[in-house]
């Protein structure tokens, strides 16, 4: 009975969700907008869940011997400043928590994205080896994109950057409106199962 109720409103939620998109009505927008403030009040309870999963989990880490200690410890103790920093003197413009968040954690940020370019660079040269016909293209569309968004592309010629923007605007695009629809089905059928209970695995390992 524990797991039908879960499924049951899962069920219930998405038939409603699902169906105030072909309903024309105007109780039912006013009840699908109270559906979404009690979304923005879970997404909060989701948020707290969250921070104080991430609490335990370093507290866990700093009773453990190593390295992970000190980074736990570091974490910890970021937590506590921007709480302390929030609540005491706010999030507006000019205040110490955005200050420490402007000028601390997008540049880390801002870091950890930048490693990326290595992993980039390793995948376009395994992707870019003219071992086929369709690597060759790969290679020869890829090569005529970087020409055309340097300068040196429209030295060469200007059919370059028109080339590029045909390339951007007919096949990428074309591409790219095909894996949209694979995702579109893709995630028509997860729902379609998720509402007739057919998948359980958001009730956890003992769903099924």
């Amino acid at each position: 009975m524990l797991r039908k109720i879960p499924v049951m409103v899962c069920a219930v939620c998405g038939v409603f969700m699902a169906a105030q998109y072909f309903i024309v009505s105007g109780p039912v927008s006013q009840l699908y907008g109270t559906v979404l403030d009690w979304m923005q009040i879970i997404f909060v309870c989701a948020l707290l869940v969250g921070i104080l999963h991430v609490i335990t989990r370093q507290i866990k880490n700093i009773s453990r011997p190593g390295p992970e200690r000190w980074y736990a410890m570091i974490a910890l103790f970021g937590i506590a400043l921007m709480v302390v920093l929030g609540f005491g003197w706010g999030i507006s413009r000019g205040s110490p928590f955005l200050w420490v968040f402007d000028h601390v954690q997008a540049p880390m940020q801002t870091t950890v994205f930048s490693l990326l370019a290595f992993y980039v660079a390793s995948a376009a040269y395994r992707g870019f080896r003219a071992r086929h016909a369709e690597s060759a293209v790969l290679v020869l569309a890829a090569l005529i994109v970087l020409l055309g968004r340097v300068p040196v592309g429209e030295i060469i010629s200007p059919y370059v950057p028109q080339t590029v923007s045909w390339v951007l605007n007919v096949p990428a695009v074309a591409a790219k409106r095909a894996i949209l629809i694979g995702i579109g089905l893709g995630m028509t059928a997860t729902a379609i199962k998720v509402i007739a209970g057919m998948e359980r695995t958001y009730l956890g390992s003992g769903g099924r």
